[in-house]
């Protein structure tokens, strides 16, 4: 199994920041709200100013569904606040009118199954009707773990998550990337970052229901930075 393409609680930019990033945002922390602000300029705010992020609105999972295909998203590059509101006017307009939010489906987990297992079944292994369709036996096959581990950053952003920050690795085939997700009372969202030194966007992924609250925390992130 190639295990290499995934590490999980894999030290990350957070941990040249703070001395231990997995208590930094905990309720008992007693500056957990600076913290944030911190982490929120490191990892989006510095990003956006630079314009090198880029905002991923998934959504499509609901009532504890979880299907590959029916996961959308709609991205969006983004170079101040004022474009990063935008984005929540169009979504939150959407909702007010009762229409679909924009996305497309199938980009995000199922695209990307579905040639991990044609090119495994082409180099001879044979995968049955259970190793494509649960996710937990995606890593039998090469590329089939990161992707099992984004499932479960995309499965948390939609359903909550008891942990309020948790960190990993990745080797996507775009290069390695380092994930942080956030699970807290003032928002939950995720940032899929290069890792140091590299070159690339960052990439800010959150459910249409976080927009709003997401946005506040980073306003006040920014002000308080600049």
């Amino acid at each position: 199994m190639p295990y290499i393409e995934a590490k999980e609680h894999a030290p990350g930019h957070l941990h040249e920041i703070f001395v231990d990033p997995y208590s930094a945002f905990d309720n008992a922390t007693t500056e957990r709200l600076l913290h944030l602000r911190v982490a929120m300029g490191a990892l989006i705010g510095r990003p956006l100013t630079e314009g090198r992020l880029c905002l991923r609105v998934m959504h499509g999972w609901e009532n504890g569904g979880c299907d590959p295909e029916s996961l959308r998203n709609s991205d969006h590059i983004v170079g101040s606040l004022d474009d990063l509101l935008s984005v929540e006017a169009l979504y939150r307009c959407a909702l007010e009118r009762q229409a679909s939010w924009p996305g497309e489906a199938g980009e995000l987990l199922a695209r990307p199954l579905a040639e991990a297992i044609r090119a495994a079944e082409e180099e001879g292994l044979t995968l049955d009707a259970a190793s494509c369709q649960t996710p937990s036996r995606w890593p039998a096959f090469r590329h089939g773990l990161w992707l099992y581990t984004l499932f479960k950053v995309y499965h948390r952003l939609t359903y909550g998550e008891d942990d309020c920050y948790r960190a990993c690795r990745l080797h996507l085939p775009a290069g390695e990337r380092e994930v942080h997700e956030f699970h807290l009372e003032e928002g939950e969202f995720a940032v899929i970052a290069p890792v140091s030194g590299a070159s690339a966007d960052h990439l800010l992924v959150l459910h249409p229901s976080q927009l709003a609250p997401v946005f506040t925390l980073l306003e006040e992130s920014l002000a308080v930075g600049s």
